[in-house]
């Protein structure tokens, strides 16, 4: 009998706030958690946008609810992120497994990009200054990224599979696809899965601006930043956060009496094997992922009814991901409606997926498709395609596909439907 994999609860961490609710009804209203750098000195720096989690008011992000004080100075933020959603998460699946065989069969896999890397610098720093006998016990673990599912792991008592997957801005979707298949093997009845990212630092910044990668032409007005398929724009908004799902074996979710919110459908994986930042220019990368997701769900590609863009805002990337999702359509790309949730949140790289994900679910459960904000000049290779500019709308959606594509040429999709 084949395994079926659902989705059984949801938490998040972003730019528009804390939990699924909040930061769903901020998305849908259309507004923006994008602002001036305000978590270091950005002086210098030729761009000053990021989407950083908000610390005060309605949906602030209270690290202290989910960690002690004593253990907060031992862990990076990319791994508080993973705990915070993860509660959420577990909370909202109403699972807590008591029995060792319950333990026994849940797992972890929570993928981020660069982890701790604040925490990299600051311990090399205080290594060139102060000597290695001051570096912390704790620098290791606390940036190691496979940490963030070990903690979640500690903290829960989840002795199924435990690691961590590791590819660029497509971790997050890689780690729930990997996930869905650990559980279709019978490795696991439930897996929390997604992505975590604390990337807003002077280093992470600093390292994109190098590469020319982050946009620059709007640091007077932030929320106008991050403009994808919009002919102005100049590059991503770099961004933090954390997408955690409960994935779970659809007969062990109906014995228990949980609520489902979706099924996983189909799971794609392929890599460009072309440059290490640029895909190739047709998209056949990003296309063979769609098209094995497709595959895997048993689906003609036009029964897709929405999909969840990688979208960046890059010059470049847009552009290529338009042709590629054309190619995978088959230029029939009337039925479907495309955005960029990028638009509002930035660019949370390995945590993009998990969030990203999330907002998928949340499409298809309210038959609503969340806004591209900033679209108010499309791009040439968007002509004849629904991109959802300015305003979210509602749509009959059955299908809906989400994608990530990362350095190193490595791309994932992933097809989420409903349980019947």
């Amino acid at each position: 009998m084949v395994r079926r994999v659902v989705v059984t609860g949801m938490g998040i961490i972003s730019p528009l706030g804390v939990g699924v609710d909040h930061v769903w009804k901020r998305l849908i209203k259309g507004d923006s958690g994008l602002s001036n750098i305000t978590k270091f000195d950005s002086e210098g720096i030729p761009s000053d946008v990021a989407g950083q989690i908000p610390l005060e008011g309605e949906g602030a992000f209270l690290p202290e609810n989910h960690v002690s004080i004593k253990e907060i100075r031992k862990m990076e933020d990319f791994v508080i992120y993973a705990i915070a959603a993860t509660d959420e998460a577990l909370l909202d699946a109403g699972w807590k497994p008591e029995s060792d065989e319950d333990k026994e069969r849940t797992g972890v896999l929570i993928g981020s990009g660069i982890g701790g890397l604040q925490g990299i610098y600051e311990s090399a720093i205080t290594m060139k200054e102060r000597g290695p006998r001051r570096v912390s016990p704790f620098f290791i673990p606390s940036c190691l990224i496979n940490l963030a599912s070990g903690y979640v792991s500690i903290k829960n008592g989840l002795k199924g599979p435990n690691y961590s997957i590791v590819t660029a801005c497509a971790s997050g979707t890689h780690a729930i696809g990997d996930a869905s298949r650990l559980i279709r093997d019978d490795d696991a009845d439930v897996m929390v899965a997604g992505g975590t990212e604390s990337s807003v630092c002077g280093l992470g910044v600093s390292g994109f601006s190098a590469m020319k990668a982050l946009s620059t032409a709007h640091n007077q007005d932030p929320k106008k930043s991050s403009r994808p398929w919009d002919k102005g724009r100049d590059g991503f908004v770099i961004a933090e956060g954390a997408g955690i799902i409960i994935l779970e074996e659809m007969e062990h979710a109906k014995k228990r009496g949980a609520k489902i919110y979706a099924e996983i459908k189909g799971y794609g994986l392929s890599g460009d094997a072309y440059h290490i930042t640029a895909p190739a220019d047709d998209g056949d990368g990003a296309y063979r992922a769609m098209r094995a997701a497709a595959r895997k769900a048993n689906l003609d590609s036009y029964q897709i009814d929405y999909i969840n863009a990688h979208g960046t805002s890059t010059p470049k990337g847009d552009d290529i991901e338009l042709r590629a999702v054309r190619k995978f359509l088959n230029n029939k790309i009337d039925n479907v409606s495309m955005s960029s949730t990028k638009s509002s949140t930035g660019h949370m790289l390995g945590a993009a997926g998990g969030v990203e994900a999330i907002f998928s679910i949340k499409a298809l459960n309210k038959q609503i498709v969340p806004a591209t904000l900033n679209l108010e000049n499309p791009t040439p290779e968007a002509e004849g395609f629904d991109l959802v500019p300015n305003k979210s709308k509602e749509r009959k959606i059955e299908y809906v596909m989400s994608n990530s594509f990362g350095f190193g040429g490595t791309n994932a999709s992933i097809i989420f439907g409903k349980a019947d």
